[in-house]
């Protein structure tokens, strides 16, 4: 087929010999099936951000850090090189991501380059040697429903122990390999330790497998693995082979509102009085 116009630059730096076909387009990339050598990979081509249709980003990117003061203050002011700067920044993480993901054994394809805005990763192929269909794709029987739903819960545990929600989990971002079930798509990838929305990613994250899942088999439709998940990684508790029970402790004891006006009385109370002394020191140094 015809080159597309960002994979020229590839081609002309002998990354990639030829573009055999178009796999996909969605809202954030369009992937193509591209011959390197004797090897065939795939060359997910990110799309500007005006482009994309990926909604509410900065619920994604909320809590990444820019370490370039530079970048950061270009960033910020939203300038031509600021914008290229965060476009940079939002690919780079998927390639973080899956070096991160694949030490700690999270089933993700492997990364070789990332050139001119297209990331050139390994081709994940099903079981009957073609390219390896979403979940989303295929029916399930309540078996193999169950089976694909722990093993999932089990690489979200994972992924959550090496610092990382996904963000946009779901069975259009899950493939059926030839080797088992891996986890794609990690642009929107963000950091449990520094995202406020973290905790809330997560919870989507299982409560999407769960609805797929329960189409296929009922068992899942009461358990709550996200936010038992998340409390084990809060209690610091959460490890690889953490039991679960897919119920979370459910907290509903009223709440003290006399306790909290106090507490907050308090406090109103010792910043009073921190004011009251400093005012009254700067009027000592004053008539010194």
């Amino acid at each position: 087929m015809k080159i597309p116009e960002r994979i020229q630059p590839l081609v002309d730096e002998g990354l990639v010999d030829e573009v055999i076909c178009q796999l996909m387009t969605g809202k954030e990339a369009a992937v193509y099936a591209v011959r390197c050598g004797d090897n065939t990979r795939c060359a997910k081509v990110y799309k500007e951000f005006n482009r994309r249709s990926f909604r509410q980003s900065f619920r994604y990117t909320e809590g990444r850090k820019e370490k370039n003061s530079r970048r950061a203050r270009a960033m910020d002011k939203d300038t031509r090189y600021g914008r290229q700067s965060r476009e940079d920044a939002w690919q780079s993480v998927e390639v973080d991501s899956l070096y991160r993901l694949a030490a700690v054994g999270v089933p993700v394809p492997q990364p070789y380059n990332l050139f001119e805005g297209v990331l050139l990763m390994e081709l994940i192929i099903g079981v009957d040697g073609n390219l390896a269909p979403r979940l989303n794709d295929i029916t399930l029987t309540p078996e193999q429903s169950r089976e694909y739903y722990a093993i999932l819960t089990r690489h979200v545990v994972r992924m959550l122990c090496a610092g990382i929600v996904h963000g946009d989990l779901s069975e259009y971002n899950v493939l059926a390999g030839s080797k088992g079930l891996v986890i794609i798509d990690l642009p929107q990838a963000i950091s449990a330790s520094h995202s406020n929305n973290a905790r809330n990613m997560l919870v989507r994250d299982m409560d999407n497998l769960a609805a797929y899942f329960g189409r296929f088999a009922q068992d899942f439709r009461t358990l709550d693995y996200g936010q038992e998940i998340w409390e084990l990684y809060q209690s610091g508790k959460l490890h690889p082979d953490a039991v679960l029970t897919g119920y979370a402790n459910d907290d509903t004891k009223p709440v003290d509102l006399a306790g909290v006006r106090r507490a907050v009385d308090g406090v109103l109370k010792k910043e009073a009085a921190w004011q009251r002394y400093k005012q009254e020191m700067r009027r000592n140094l004053h008539y010194r």
